[in-house]
Parts: C-alpha cells; structure tokens; sequence
C-alpha cells in the first residue's frame, strides 16, 4: 500500500505540471520563442516538480535527476539517440523509402527542440523516473520493463496514424529500450537525452514525423515512401522494422550492461526491493 501511494502521489504531482505545460506549449501554435520557451519551461518545472515530491514520499535525495554528472550523462545519451536514428534514417534511405527534398525551415527546427525537450523530460519523469523505477522494486527489473514498455506504447496507440503496430513498436524499441538505459546507468538523463536527441533528429533535422505527430519542417524536408515495413508510413520511422531492430540491438546492450554491473534488480520481497534500488541509485 505504501508503495502504490507513493506511486500515486508521484504520478499526480509530475502529471499535473506536464499537463499544464504541455498545454501551454500547444497553445502558441509553434510560435517560435514562445514555443521553445514554454518547452524548457515545462521540462524545467517537471524535473524540480519530481525532484520535490521524491524528497517528499522517499525521504531521500532523488540521484537519479542530480545536476552533479548530469550534462555528461545527458550528453551520453544523446549521442546514442542521434547515432541511431540518423543509422535507421541512413538505411531507410538506401532503401528508397527517404529522400530529402530540399532544406525545410530553421525555425520549425528551433519550435521542435522545444516540445522534444517537453515530451522527452516529462515522458521520461513519469514512465522510467516513476513507473519502472518503483514497479521495479516489487517485481524487479525484467518483469518492470515488460509491463512500462507496454504502458508506454499503450500512452501512444491513440496519435495520429496509430495502429497495433505502431503501438507495440513503440512499446519494445522505445519503452524497452529506455527502461534499460535506465537499469544500465541508474540515472533519467540517460534515457532523458536518448529520447531528446532520438525524437529532434527524427522531426528536427530529417524533417519526418515523430510518433505520428504532424510539426513544423526540421533543418530538411524530409519525405517518406514505400512499404510501412520499411518507411513506418505515416506514422513515421518509429514504426519501421529498422527502427525496431535498432532499438532491440539497443536495448540488448544497455540490459548486458546492467547486468555486469549488478544492475538488475530480480523478483523479490517488498523490503528486499526497496534496499536493493536504493542502493543501486546511490
């Protein structure tokens, strides 16, 4: 029961400003500075809002979003993100399903990096910082990984161009995928820069869709064609067989990783759980 109030308490408090935030964001309509602003404000606000109601319900320091390493590990994951989409995007290319036709707009490059940093610290709060980090404590990491990764596939399954594909494809390569950075490092701003670096490359500079969304040209315009197999449609490369079998590749390593380093919290006992992730965020 104390697990699940926590759970609740924390879920509601990070909700509320990304909600509020996230609203906002949409309200500008991609007005430039607004836009990037208020998504830097909103990212912002739900780190200090996590941060708070961690301290709160854990009676602890959440190191797990601590600034001390955090530009570093931000950075990590970054180049992770950014490597990996411009390899899908590379192959999806060879395989004549993207072509660039011409440059598309700094400006929607500069809206997007807004919202991308909005969705990518807000979904990352709440799904690895929230969910999988406390269902791990109870039913350890593999079991929490399954369950998170399907959570997060489920919160996109009603986008734009959605379909059980997309849906579950969403579920493994970025669910799974960012659960286990996370696992991997015990720190969000692995996962956090990942995601941002993944979602901006995705819609900021190749210029395609990013989980269905429709947004504002990146730095090129980009155009998608062919199979759904291989392009992922019009719900963008994310449903695309490439982008999956990067983010199992992905994922496969970070768990590896994981494990080597004790890591991996297995099936156990309230009690033991809890010691046991504490003990690995420290």
């Amino acid at each position: 029961m104390r697990l699940f109030m926590r759970l609740v308490a924390q879920l509601v408090t990070v909700s509320m400003v990304a909600f509020a935030g996230n609203a906002a964001v949409g309200a500008v309509q991609w007005n430039v500075w607004p836009t990037l602003a208020l998504g830097v404000a909103t990212a912002a606000l739900s780190l200090l809002a996590y941060a708070w109601v961690v301290r709160r319900t854990e009676r602890r320091e959440p190191s797990e979003v601590a600034l001390k390493g955090a530009g570093a590990a931000f950075g990590r994951g970054a180049v992770i993100g950014i490597g990996m989409f411009a390899a899908v995007i590379a192959i999806i290319a060879l395989s004549g399903s993207y072509r660039v036709d011409g440059w598309g707009s700094v400006s929607g490059a500069v809206a997007l990096a807004g919202v991308t940093a909005a969705a990518a610290v807000t979904e990352e709060l709440l799904f690895r910082g929230v969910l999988f980090r406390l269902v791990e404590e109870r039913i350890g990491t593999w079991f929490a990984l399954v369950l998170t990764g399907l959570l997060f596939g489920l919160a996109h399954a009603f986008n734009p161009h959605a379909g059980v594909w997309s849906t579950l494809a969403i579920a493994v390569e970025a669910g799974g995928m960012l659960g286990a950075a996370y696992a991997a490092t015990r720190t969000l701003w692995v996962p956090i820069g990942l995601h941002f670096a993944w979602n901006f490359a995705e819609g900021g500079i190749f210029g395609t869709g990013v989980s269905g969304q429709s947004a504002p040209d990146g730095l090129l315009h980009g155009v998608l064609s062919g199979p759904t197999a291989v392009s992922g449609g019009d719900f963008g490369p994310e449903a695309s067989l490439y982008a999956l079998a990067a983010g199992l590749v992905a994922t496969g390593v970070f768990l590896w990783v994981a494990r080597r380093r004790g890591r991996l919290v297995p099936l156990r006992g309230r009690a033991a759980g809890m010691a046991a992730t504490a003990s690995l965020a420290r």
